[in-house]
């Protein structure tokens, strides 16, 4: 991962503040985790951390212009996708 334009190393988040980023709660980015529909993560030793980029990255993966609009990509609901 790169560092961003300051220099600084890349910012980690726990699970709590991640949740907060991002405006959820922390049981929904939990079941995001699960069901491999939320942000990328790592896992240091037993600890689940977020980096800020990815967690912008998966926000913006929703990005849309208007209802009508497909988008680039879809943040899916915290639950389990059925198979295609």
């Amino acid at each position: 991962m790169t560092s961003n334009s300051a220099g600084m190393p890349p910012r980690f988040l726990r699970t709590p503040e991640a949740a907060r980023f991002l405006g959820l709660s922390d049981r929904t980015l939990e079941k995001h985790r699960t069901y491999g529909t939320g942000p990328a993560y790592r896992k240091l030793g037993g600890r689940v951390v977020y980096a800020l980029e990815d967690l912008q990255a998966w926000a913006n993966r929703g990005t849309k212009t208007s209802t009508s609009d497909p988008g680039v990509g879809t943040v899916h609901p915290a639950r389990r996708l059925e198979a295609r």
